[in-house]
């Protein structure tokens, strides 16, 4: 048995039965549990005035685990939220304070060129964004959390889900892991041993590369004949601006500078409060092993467009995650016996638009659905759960994301070079010259240093970092200290090193150490070698870690398996 299972002498795990256990407490998942109780209790009510024939349900039990400190601490976006799902859900959202920064009022495409800008004179349809709002993710799903407290639903937070249960290959719940564990995984003190949940039904709703469905879906197959998943890693800053200089309701793309070997694009959107929030978006299908989109939010801070913006801003706060964006065709299967998946774990986000709450909220709510079928038949087998991605298939998730099907596929080419084909793919419903255009492993496509960057890769001036002063220019590592992230310094790393030989004799020399620099919180850093002169080793600096889980997905060599630390360390997110 493994050191981080065994219990001490007589300990126990509790085990709590419940009715639905939904895995994340962001968009999908709190979507999800809000509307099942809608649905529970508007199902109750028709059965009691006789409008409806059956039993009524006997206040079934649904939970929510969030694997942050509390629900929102996790939550990082953008973001601009499509309002479509949040009106079928809560339509009176705004009298119920839905905390909305600012209604979009204006909207352009700026391409940036070393030192020059041009406004495009029409701003593209996909970059269409007025009558859409402006959030802070983890502001909203802390109210979408209350909004589920009102409710009765179970909230725990702090509890991060590790391990699915099964019936053979029926899912019959998770564990939680424990707390209280040393650097060597021995129980300390303060041990706490995790619980076993059993439940009629798991949602996933962990977000993107959610680590527990990752599992599920590698035991399962669940992603046999489908697309590789692919994935952008996207970082932003919130800027305070001197009072009386900022007009919010602002939505500004621009294309171009500071990126030159990758994909990707950036997005300026401003809020009451004189706040500018600037947020920079890149492929992680680059072939450049010195991609660092920390470094390149910077630099792209120095561009004359962005200086004049941003005369006597500070950053005040700072964050990184990454998003599916394979698409429609890199979601894998959604349902089997005794469970779904929703959100982004499920893959469901418009990458041309950049807009996923809206589909996470919606597939939620379809889960939410079934469950309800399913609690009202007591059935969760495959042809119950099998509902969902029927509801799925009818419904604007996938009419959204079957229309940019082959999007990324097509932009990784280029952005020059994918144009013409992008423009056929808008006259031709998505499918352009070919359909069903397969994707690449990220980790798969990093090429060396010497073959992207010539033999002096990072001394180039494209790879330098601006110069710190702590008010507009940050090292990673200051920014990093503005998100807030803590984890117990004495508990087990989380980020699991397959062989760190490969680091030293492959990565470092071959591609200089990719993950020091696509990390976007200084969580690896190579040393001087003790034991081989002239050689660096890594060290993992694992209580920075944000919980991105680029690692996860670019490391060149798949060196590196991002698994949940224990619940409630990481990111403590409040503005983004």
């Amino acid at each position: 048995m493994s050191k981080y299972n065994h219990l001490p002498e007589g300990v126990t795990r509790e085990t709590m039965d419940v009715d639905i256990l939904i895995v994340g407490g962001g968009a999908a998942g709190l979507s999800c549990a809000l509307h099942l109780k809608n649905q529970i209790d508007q199902h109750n009510e028709q059965v009691s005035s006789g409008k409806k024939q059956g039993a009524a349900l006997q206040d079934p039990m649904i939970v929510v685990l969030e694997k942050g400190s509390e629900i929102g601490a996790h939550s990082f976006s953008g973001a601009v939220l499509n309002p479509s799902a949040l009106k079928e859900l809560i339509p009176d959202y705004k009298a119920q304070g839905c905390p909305i920064d600012s209604d979009v009022l204006k909207d352009a495409v700026y391409y940036l060129g070393d030192d020059s800008s041009y406004k495009l004179p029409i701003t593209p349809p996909p970059f269409h964004n007025v009558g859409h709002h402006i959030i802070s993710l983890s502001k909203f799903n802390r109210w979408l959390g209350s909004k589920c407290e009102e409710k009765g639903i179970n909230i725990f937070p702090g509890f991060a889900a590790v391990e699915v249960l099964y019936d053979g290959d029926k899912v019959i719940g998770v564990r939680t892991g424990d707390k209280g564990r040393d650097k060597n995984g021995n129980p300390k003190s303060n041990f706490e041993a995790g619980l076993i949940l059993k439940s009629k039904c798991v949602i996933f709703a962990e977000g993107t590369r959610g680590s527990l469905f990752k599992q599920h879906s590698q035991k399962l197959n669940l992603r046999a004949d489908r697309n590789e998943e692919v994935f952008e890693e996207g970082v932003k800053e919130v800027i305070q601006m001197p009072a009386g200089t900022v007009e919010a309701g602002q939505v500004i793309h621009t294309m171009g500078f500071p990126l030159k070997k990758s994909i990707g694009g950036t997005f300026i959107y401003t809020i009451p409060g004189d706040k500018i929030i600037v947020g920079l978006v890149a492929y992680l299908d680059s072939k450049d092993p010195l991609l660092d989109p920390h470094r390149e939010l910077q630099k792209l801070k120095t561009h004359p467009f962005m200086q004049k913006m941003l005369k006597g801003g500070k950053v005040i706060a700072y964050g990184g995650k990454t998003l599916p964006a394979g698409g429609w065709y890199s979601r894998p299967k959604l349902s089997g016996d005794g469970w779904v998946v929703c959100g982004d774990s499920a893959s469901f986000v418009d990458v041309q638009k950049l807009k996923g709450i809206h589909l996470a909220m919606k597939s939620g709510m379809l889960a939410a659905e079934m469950a309800l079928e399913g609690l009202v038949k007591d059935n969760f087998e495959k042809a119950m759960t099998n509902v969902y991605e029927q509801k799925i298939d009818h419904s604007f998730v996938k009419a959204e994301l079957y229309r940019v099907r082959n999007f990324h596929q097509t932009l990784s080419k280029g952005l020059l070079a994918s144009l013409p084909l992008i423009g056929l793919q808008e006259i031709t419903g998505g499918r352009g010259l070919f359909d069903n255009m397969k994707t690449h492993r990220d980790s798969q496509t990093t090429e060396t240093v010497v073959d992207v960057w010539g033999p002096d890769g990072l001394g180039q001036p494209e790879n330098q970092l601006p110069k710190p002063d702590g008010m507009l220019f940050y090292d990673k590592l200051s920014s990093v200290y503005l998100t807030g992230s803590k984890h117990d310094e004495d508990s087990p790393n989380h980020l699991l090193l397959q062989d760190g030989d490969i680091c030293r004799t492959i990565c470092e020399p071959q591609y200089k150490s990719p993950c020091t620099l696509f990390c976007p919180a200084s969580v690896y850093e190579m040393l001087p070698s003790t034991k081989h002169k002239g050689e660096y080793e890594l060290q993992i600096n694992y209580t920075n870690c944000i919980h991105c889980k680029t690692c996860d997905i670019k490391c060149p060599k798949d060196n590196i398996e991002w698994t949940v630390p224990e619940g409630g360390g990481g990111p403590q997110y409040r503005e983004t």
